[in-house]
């Protein structure tokens, strides 16, 4: 194998080019106009030419016996980083160690039943309590605590504000004490405060509330995304980001039967309907706070628990499967311990990291367009004339469909190698039924507008091929921690704005916000255009750097360099 081969063999995984990635991501990047020597140049001889197998629909499973530690002076430079992070894994790294594909099958089922699922019910516990605000509204809440729709959206606004205030903060408490210690904890707390919603009176006491629950869920996200990290590989994450999402479109059908049956409760002690649905729910989100605590292990090696046994979940061979597998994959993972705090210093390289804004600027507009329509939906339809029990229910089919289109886009952007242009078609799907609402007549059939607002709240959500791009290009654990957490402040600021587009005095037909939405919708189909051809730009500027490079100096650098991150001059953006 010639120098330039082995090289590229021994790199950093997550540093290399673009259709090497591209294996072991699925997911693809730019490589037009690379050198044969260079990390963009070419992979065919390694891996078969990803692209002609079916664009990153590739098999990595089992080990391989060229992998990035396979040279030994790479191997023992990241042992030294491993051990001066005090990686918790770091007693797992055997850069010699074999394993089958069917065994790393069998693990990452295992790893999905133990560790997925249950981060998706958490996810559900949340999505509880930020919506059902919406179901509670066409129960007559706002007029029996003297609001009206003005002041509900302030209440929106003080909950998004906080909720986007909290989420470094609560990043950052997290990474120092640990995401299975952190998020049980305000797991346990939002439910309480959002249970205590049954005994609101007045505005003043809206608002409170909504400011500590923003506070209390701000982190959940970006800390619950971190956590899944420790035990996925790149590749892997996207697809069961799209699963772990489905949350949203499964908490606003099963909380649309949940509210059609409570809110029927109205009278019972002389309460609301709408004060049962929080009281109740808040009890039910109680225990899965609860059972939480236990059901969260710390990472891959530290299963071993009173509550998940004695011996953990896995074995010995199943842990250096999992360790070995995922610092393969990419071997940043290993660079900091899961219970090491990002300090001042790291916070400030993460923030100063100036090519991820791009993807934050997209994370602030592209969610807007469906977010007012969504969170009035029920109470639309009340003003149309449905019923409570019809208002709720009548919101079923979209999230239904909503589901269906976020696997689809999840699928697809995994299956051609493909972020921006696959993102775009949230935007480009919400554009003809924004653009219907803005022109249908007022004497307009209740049904035909209530088909419209079907049709765009089915959506394809790119939430999940979004957040696997922002982890992707950040290329380090103390860099992820903080851009998960800045990626989602951005899409708070969003729906702060999204909450008041919708007014008082524009009701029911909302038809000057209807034409906000639609000038933002066109906006955002160029924005995902332009940031592909910003990363596109970069990747080539960093092209001609490293070809500039001599084969001893490339290898040196890999080795020696102080970069790191996405400042390495050996790492590609992918788009």
């Amino acid at each position: 194998m010639s120098k330039e081969s082995e090289l590229f063999k021994s790199g950093k995984a997550s540093d290399l080019e673009p259709e090497i990635k591209e294996a072991s991501d699925s997911l693809g990047a730019d490589t037009k106009g690379a050198s044969p020597t260079s990390p963009a140049g070419t992979s065919k001889e390694a891996l078969g030419d990803a692209r002609d197998e079916g664009e990153g629909e590739v098999e990595d499973y089992g080990s391989t016996e060229n992998h990035i530690f396979s040279d030994p002076v790479v191997a023992e430079h990241w042992r030294g980083v491993y051990e001066r992070a005090r990686y918790e894994n770091r007693h797992r790294f055997d850069p010699d160690f074999r394993w089958t594909a069917d065994e790393e099958r069998r693990l990452v089922r295992k790893v999905d039943k133990r560790i997925m699922v249950w981060a998706w019910i958490m996810f559900c516990a949340l999505d509880l309590h930020r919506r059902n605000i919406n179901r509670a509204i066409s129960d007559n809440m706002l007029a029996e605590i003297g609001m009206n729709t003005n002041d509900f959206n302030y209440g929106q606004t003080i909950f998004l504000a906080c909720f986007l205030a909290a989420e470094l903060p609560s990043g950052l408490v997290s990474k120092k004490l640990g995401a299975d210690v952190w998020i049980p904890t305000i797991m346990v707390s939002w439910s309480i405060v959002a249970g205590s919603q049954a005994f609101l009176s007045n505005r003043a006491g809206f608002y409170a509330i909504k400011a500590l629950l923003g506070l209390l869920m701000g982190g959940f996200i970006p800390d619950i995304v971190l956590w899944l990290t420790y035990f996925y590989k790149s590749r892997e994450l996207p697809l069961r980001l799209a699963w772990f999402w489905t949350a949203l479109s499964t908490v606003n059908i099963v909380g649309s039967l949940l509210a059609a049956g409570i809110l029927r409760m109205r009278g019972i002690n002389g309460w609301g309907g709408w004060r049962w649905l929080f009281l109740i729910e808040g009890i039910i989100t109680i225990f899965v706070g609860i059972f939480s605590w236990g059901l969260m292990p710390p990472g891959p090696t530290q299963t071993r628990h009173w509550f998940r046994g004695r011996d953990g979940w896995f074995s010995e061979r199943e842990e250096l499967i999992l360790v070995n597998r995922l610092l393969r994959d990419d071997p940043s993972k290993g660079d900091m311990n899961n219970r090491q705090a990002v300090g001042p210093t790291l916070l400030f390289k993460a923030v100063r990291d100036w090519e991820m804004w791009p993807l934050y600027l997209i994370g602030l507009t592209t969610y807007i367009p469906p977010a007012p329509p969504g969170s009035y939906l029920s109470y639309i339809l009340r003003q149309l004339g449905f019923s409570v029990f019809e208002a709720n229910l009548l919101a079923i089919p979209s999230q239904f469909l909503f589901a269906v289109n976020l696997l689809i886009v999840t699928w697809v952007s995994r299956r051609v190698g493909e972020r921006a242009i696959v993102s775009s078609s949230s935007n480009i799907w919400i554009f003809p039924w924004v653009l219907a609402l803005v022109l249908l007549p007022a004497t307009a059939s209740p049904w035909v507008r209530y088909g419209v607002l079907t049709g765009l709240l089915s959506y394809p959500y790119c939430h999940a091929i979004l957040v696997g791009w922002n982890a992707h290009n950040s290329n380090a654990v103390r860099t992820r921690a903080v851009s998960a957490a800045l990626y989602n402040m951005f899409v708070q600021s969003g729906n702060i704005i999204a909450s008041n587009i919708y007014r008082e005095d524009d009701q029911p037909l909302y038809r000057r916000g209807n034409r906000v939405l639609l000038g933002i919708t066109v906006f955002n189909i160029a924005l995902f255009y332009l940031v592909k051809g910003f990363y596109i730009w970069r990747n080539r500027i960093r092209e001609r750097k490293w070809n500039a490079m001599t084969p001893e100096e490339q290898e040196n650098y890999i080795v020696t360099t102080k970069d790191e991150g996405m400042q390495r001059l050996d790492f590609r953006f992918v788009h």
